[in-house]
């Protein structure tokens, strides 16, 4: 399953559903992998069109494709921004081209605070490239982004990289790993008291799980 968004366009109904038809058809296949690739920045005013509703749906339609009972990867290819960098953040194993750069929109001087800002403060652990990316809008180069910890892998072998997270999450099961994924999103802000009641929910899920080859 891949999903094609170029940055450069804006939000649209359109492009919100183009990604919960991905997220319907990943859903109901179980162990899958969505490949998202991604290019290109807003050129001129990000706001142009926008409402706060329709924002939302946006921010939903990600927040749903971070959830996937799959694996999602992407590849990110030239600038990257707007929402080509809002789906880049929302996926589990991220690859770069050599050109790749992570751009932030600014547009009458600021930039833009949708959700990515959040994603970014979150996964780069508030350094100072992600900071100057936040704050002024300072692109970040691929090397960059590795060192952040932004992106996986920085290749010019994009079908090769694929290949190699298709192995790497090869026998997964989809439901398993979003249980993992949601674990480890909510590692950083529970207490351990918190954390430690939905973990041993989980570890009864496997201790309750048929052996596999067991007869049904």
């Amino acid at each position: 399953m891949t999903l094609k968004i170029d940055g450069a366009q804006p939000i649209t109904a359109e492009l919100v559903a183009r990604v919960a038809d991905v997220c319907d058809l990943a859903e109901s296949t179980d162990g899958s992998q969505v490949v998202v690739r991604l290019t290109g920045a807003p050129v001129g005013s990000v706001y142009e069109g926008l409402t706060v509703g329709l924002v939302n749906k946006w921010e939903r339609a990600l927040r749903r494709l971070e959830r996937l009972p799959a694996t999602v990867v992407a590849v990110a290819d030239g600038d990257c921004g707007g929402t080509a960098l809002d789906a880049l953040l929302a996926t589990d194993y991220r690859v770069a081209t050599a050109s790749a750069r992570l751009v932030v929109p600014v547009d009458g001087g600021a930039t833009w605070p949708g959700m990515a800002l959040f994603r970014l403060a979150q996964q780069g652990a508030n350094t100072a490239g992600v900071r100057r990316a936040v704050l002024f809008g300072q692109p970040i180069d691929a090397q960059a982004a590795l060192a952040l910890r932004l992106v996986d892998e920085v290749t010019d072998d994009v079908e090769g990289a694929l290949a190699g997270v298709a192995g790497l999450a090869a026998g997964v099961p989809g439901a398993e790993l979003a249980i993992r994924r949601q674990l480890m999103f909510d590692a950083s802000a529970a207490t351990f008291e918190e954390a430690l009641g939905v973990h041993l929910a989980a570890c009864d899920r496997v201790l309750r799980r048929e052996p596999a080859g067991a007869a049904s």
